[in-house]
This record gives C-alpha cells, structure tokens and sequence, in this order.
C-alpha cells in the first residue's frame, strides 16, 4: 500500500500579512495583488486598532501606510521596532509621500523597505518574500536559542539547592552593569550571558552536583569542566557569539589562577568579571548540599576581606559592595 504523498511532517504555515491603511481602497487593492499567494492576510484601518492586532496576534510582515488618523504609521513602526517582542516584524511602507524626508524619516524609525505609491506588483512580491525569508531566519534563531535557555531552567528545576541560581545571578549582574555605567545593549548580553553561565552542568553527574561530601580531584575536574562543555553547546548558535566569554570564563580570576583557560587581567572582558563577582555572591548566600548559605552582611565582608585576594577584579567588587549596601541596607 502506498503513502499518502499529501502527509506532511508539520503543516504549512500562511506567513501572517498584516495591512494597515486608512483608505479601503488601497486595502482592497493590496488583498487583490495578494490574493493568489499563500499568505494569511489580515487589514487595519488605522494605527490604534493595527498596534492592537499585532499585540493580539503579531504578523510576520506589515504593509504600513504612514498618514493616518489616531496613530500615524511614523509612529506605529517605531513602536514595533522598540519592542522586543515585535522588533524583528518585517515593515514595509507604502505610502504616496515623495519627499525624501519623509522616506528618511521612515528609515529612521526602523521600516525594512520602503514602496511608493502607485506600486508594481511584482516588486511588491519580491520584496514581500525577500523580507518573510529574513524573517523565518529570525524566528528559527529565536526558536534554538530557547530551547537552550529552556535547557538551563530545566537544569536547575531538577536541583533544589541551585533552583532560580541563574536567573539571581543574571538580576544581579544587570544590576551591576547598569550601576558601573553600562549601556541598555551591554547589559542585555550580561543578563543572557548570566542565564546561560551554568548551561555546562547539563554534562555533569548529578551525583557529583549534590554530593555533600568533599570531592575528589576527579569528581573536581569533571564539575570545573562546565564552563568549556557550556561554551560548546551555546557555540552553534551565532546569536550567542557575544556571550560565550561568559559562559566559559565566568571561573575565571584575574590573577590567572581560576579555569577553565587560565586567563587573567585585561584579558578577561567585563561581562566574565561582573558575572564572576555576583555569581560567587549568591554561592555565598544560597543553601548547597555542604553548607547552608550565609546572610548578605556576611557575604559583604567575604568580598570586603578578599576584594584584594586576585580571584575577582577589586574595582568591581567595590561597586559591588556599594551597591548591594544600598539595595539590603545593609
């Protein structure tokens, strides 16, 4: 008997069309030029109610005119760019404005493409497809990038000594960043870097995650082999490119002594060393299965004692120690 040659492993999915124009004549024939193509295509009449149905149900492309009443479409493609849920929705402008400011304009609020008006069809298509294909790379690299992420939560769900590690150990090293004077976009690599920073550990036994006892040399090489095992799941993915030295150096110290490379000074980079100062401070203060954690004032003299030690940058650790003062109030 043979197989049904209509059976497919996944359905084909109708890539969202979203059309937002205040004139139904341009929406009627932009549905006409559309029609004969397999896209889902869904209309708005005017910004309000096109911000509402992205937010309902985002589209993997807009068809945007720009002046409309309520919300012009200035102001609903910036919207959609400063978003991060929305940021990577494909914008492309139809409009009748031929000013070049108007086009610059639109660039800079973040269109992907601009059309005039009156459009040609098949330009419109090519583009169209050009920018869904863009799009389905985007959502692809988001996909794999949360499988790892939900690789890490399920790590530590297993474990009830180091549940919620990572995502503390990110809180506080967002908060580090941002009161050294990092930028927005430094401190978001901080913070996936921090989530990611144990990711290795999947690689370890658990046995040896939870034994109370003293290691042994070798069930101490095998744990301190996280970093590099870390590094190498999160290495496929290009997008996590700029938080590998975290991952794999966050053991690091600046005197060269830590693993698993033996780098020091300034050739560890300021994500490793900030991630390396909070994540040794919530060790401290967390419960483990030989010890039970110390409280916040006591960590704060661990650091003050040892901010000089060679394992962490002292800079940091003094801001670090200011800034936790002032968070606790201690």
């Amino acid at each position: 008997m043979a197989f049904q040659t209509t059976l497919s492993v996944t359905p084909e999915k109708k890539p969202k069309v979203l059309i937002v124009d205040d004139n139904p004549t341009n929406v009627e024939l932009l549905l006409a030029q559309l029609k004969s193509f397999s896209y889902d295509l869904r209309t708005a009449y005017d910004g309000e109610s096109a911000l509402k149905k992205i937010e309902e149900d985002p589209p993997d492309l807009v068809l945007l005119d720009l002046m409309m009443p309520k919300i012009s479409g200035y102001e609903v493609c910036q919207k959609l760019k400063s978003n991060k849920e929305t940021q990577f929705i494909p914008v492309i402008v139809i409009t009748a404005l031929k000013e070049l400011e108007d086009k610059i304009k639109a660039i800079e609020m973040g269109a992907d493409d601009f059309l005039m008006k009156p459009f040609n069809k098949v330009e419109l298509v090519t583009r169209i497809r050009s920018l869904l294909k863009l799009k389905e790379l985007y959502d692809d690299v988001d996909n794999s990038e949360s499988i790892i992420f939900t690789l890490a939560e399920m790590l530590e769900a297993k474990d009830v000594y180091t549940r919620g590690h990572s995502e503390r150990v990110a809180k506080y090293a967002v908060l580090l960043a941002r009161f050294i004077g990092l930028s927005e976009s430094d401190q978001e690599l901080i913070r996936r870097g921090a989530l990611l920073h144990d990711i290795g550990k999947i690689g370890v036994r658990e046995l040896i995650l939870n034994k109370p006892e003293k290691l042994s040399s070798e069930e101490l090489a095998h744990i301190r082999s996280h970093p590099a095992r870390g590094c190498e799941i999160c290495r496929t993915l290009k997008s996590l490119a700029p938080v590998l030295p975290i991952i794999r150096h966050h053991h690091e110290r600046v005197d060269g002594l830590g693993y698993p490379d033996g780098i020091s000074g300034n050739e560890l980079t300021i994500g490793p060393r900030i991630v390396s100062v909070v994540d040794a401070y919530d060790a401290m203060t967390s419960n483990r299965p030989y010890r039970k954690g110390i409280n916040p004032a006591d960590a704060i003299k661990i650091f003050e004692r040892e901010q000089e030690s060679g394992q962490w940058d002292s800079e940091l650790v003094r801001h670090f120690i200011r800034m936790i003062k002032i968070e606790a109030s201690i």
